[in-house]
């Protein structure tokens, strides 16, 4: 008797090593991550949005002030030139406004009344899309794998802290409301 073979992409099962476990979970939230926000990208193209341009206006909203650039840069987890193209776009198109800050070295940025119409209907379209992708997911698996992604969270960012401090330099702390 044949049997047939998955032949698909992704992480295989994985053995009982703790290292295989590993392996595949770091796979496997990499592929979900890229997954959802591009299911996300499809759903906001209609809006004439790429992921480059909803994901800024979308971090907007996390902030309780308006951030700096170099705030919402780490939020993003990009570099702030990269960022500031995407800002040039943005503010071209009437989205936001970039405003001189107390330090006249730095600027906040703000939605325009344009931009927080169109925020609204990002969160809309991420918040109906979350609901749909997680609606077969029962509370108590979803709070054990928020627990589980909360201690990778904090790991990571000790390892960044440890390597910041090696360098030398300072941790930055980005101003966002939780």
């Amino acid at each position: 008797m044949k049997h047939k073979t998955d032949r698909r992409a992704g992480p295989r099962p994985a053995s009982s090593s703790g290292t295989d476990l590993q392996a595949a979970f770091g796979a496997q939230v990499g592929q979900v991550a890229r997954r959802w926000r591009a299911l996300v990208d499809a759903r906001l193209k209609e809006f004439g949005l790429t992921e480059a341009t909803w994901r800024p206006l979308l971090h907007l909203s996390k902030f309780a002030t308006p951030p700096r650039q170099t705030d919402l840069a780490e939020s993003l987890s990009i570099e702030g030139p990269s960022l500031v193209r995407l800002l040039d776009t943005l503010e071209r198109d009437g989205y936001i406004l970039r405003c001189a800050d107390s330090d006249r070295r730095t600027k906040t940025i703000r939605l325009t009344p344009r931009g927080e119409t169109l925020q609204r209907k990002i969160a809309a379209v991420v918040a109906d899309t979350r609901s749909r992708v997680l609606a077969g997911v029962a509370d108590r698996r979803l709070a054990a794998a928020l627990q589980v992604l909360e201690e990778v969270e904090r790991s990571i960012r000790a390892l960044g802290a440890s390597k910041e401090s090696q360098a030398g330099a300072p941790p930055r702390r980005a101003r966002r409301k939780d």
